[in-house]
């Protein structure tokens, strides 16, 4: 059962490897991710996020099963940055921080969906920022590392509080350590990758 992970879990800034397989175990998971992210009123989900080291993230800007569309990127590339815009963001794995980041208003984007099928298109506005934002996860950056350093400032103490709530987690067992995730990891990465 897959639960999503909160800021400084270790896997937050993992870069993630490349898919090489999909099976129905793995699909199931991604249904999972979608159920999760839903629960947690998101609209985007990265794998690292449920301490999965994969690189596949799921997306339905409406943030609903009903409406939208919900869209798996496996192995997701951008490019053609253009523009430039600032936004609100908030990311499942640090809830209750926002803040504001400044990233490209048009990208192109280049993955796979779970068929093995080729997607590309060039996106804008929302789903752009969506796009950006999960593929930061999948190379191990948070959003909180692009917001500019006054920005970083005001939620520095909110950060504080994630990172005394995991060191807890881990000095009573709660969060294994460093060497048994990177174990659990590696069978992930033999498994997929």
């Amino acid at each position: 059962m897959l639960k999503i992970v909160h800021y400084p879990h270790p896997i937050l800034k993992r870069p993630s490897k490349p898919l090489r397989r999909v099976d129905d175990d793995l699909r199931a998971m991604v249904r999972e991710m979608f159920d999760l992210m839903y629960k947690a009123k998101g609209i985007g989900l990265a794998a690292n996020q449920v301490d999965l080291p994969l690189r596949l993230f799921v997306v339905n800007t409406e943030g609903n099963p009903e409406k939208g569309q919900e869209l798996v990127f496996i192995n997701p590339v951008i490019s053609r940055p253009r523009g430039t815009a600032e936004a609100e963001e908030g990311c499942l794995s640090i809830p209750s921080v926002y803040g504001l980041v400044k990233r490209p208003k048009e990208v192109d984007v280049q993955a796979y969906d779970l068929q093995g099928n080729e997607i590309t298109a060039s996106l804008s506005g929302m789903m752009a920022r969506v796009v950006q934002h999960e593929l930061d996860h999948l190379d191990g950056t948070l959003f909180v590392e692009r917001m500019s350093e006054a920005g970083k400032m005001t939620v520095d103490p909110e950060l504080d509080e994630f990172r005394w709530e995991f060191q807890n987690l881990r000095s009573t067992g709660g969060i294994p350590a460093d060497a048994e995730l990177a174990a659990k990891w590696e069978e992930w990465e033999a498994k997929y990758c």
